[in-house]
């Protein structure tokens, strides 16, 4: 899977404006992984290797919460391959980051570190996006015919909210008082959310 990018190395792109819709897809992505942030900050040290005792209902997979980790960064890695199918004429140093390793047992701070870099690789990405691509057909593994980016992207999305869930449900299992205002974005509360605070209070 791809790894993180580099920063946009080009001071064009960067100041380049995102059109509407596509600034509105980054926005809300960019979003969960703020989300997802906070909940990895919320990780109790050395519990990595924990793994719940019987399988849940919701996660019938017995892993580890490092293993949810580690398929994070995968959810995430699933999002610049999208990107660099796009674009590969200008995201040619995404390939090199395919290597870096995802679906392994991970420590919070490689985590933490990880996230950040995909973040500004996502980032990178988009701003090579404009709204007229997200219709464009890209063949996948899965689907030779192909997918539109949109679908892709949306479908990506989907994948990181279901095992952000999941680390939700794990570090609330292990006694971390989260609520559903560490999950989601309570829309007229932007600002004041729990997830932009890094303290846990009971509410």
């Amino acid at each position: 899977m791809f790894g993180s990018a580099e920063p946009c190395r080009s001071n064009e792109l960067s100041s380049r404006r995102i059109d509407k819709l596509t600034e509105l897809i980054l926005a809300k992505l960019d979003e969960q992984i703020k989300i997802l942030t906070a909940i990895v900050k919320q990780v109790p040290a050395g519990r990595s290797s924990w793994t719940p005792e019987l399988p849940l209902a919701s996660f019938p997979e017995r892993r580890s919460l490092g293993a949810v980790l580690g398929h994070l960064l995968q959810c995430l890695a699933g999002f610049v391959a999208v990107l660099y199918a796009a674009h590969p004429e200008h995201l040619d140093h995404f390939l090199k980051l395919k290597e870096r390793p995802v679906n392994h047992t991970c420590e919070p701070d490689e985590a933490l570190h990880r996230i950040e870099e995909y973040r500004r690789s996502i980032r990178a990405g988009f701003l090579l996006l404009d709204d007229s691509d997200l219709a464009r057909i890209i063949p996948t593994v899965f689907v030779p015919e192909g997918e539109s980016v949109l679908t892709l992207l949306l479908g990506n999305l989907e994948h990181l909210a279901n095992h952000k869930h999941e680390l939700f449900f794990y570090v609330k299992l292990l006694g971390v008082p989260l609520t559903s205002r560490h999950l989601y974005l309570f829309r007229g509360e932007f600002g004041k959310s729990a997830h932009r605070s890094d303290t846990v209070t009971e509410q």
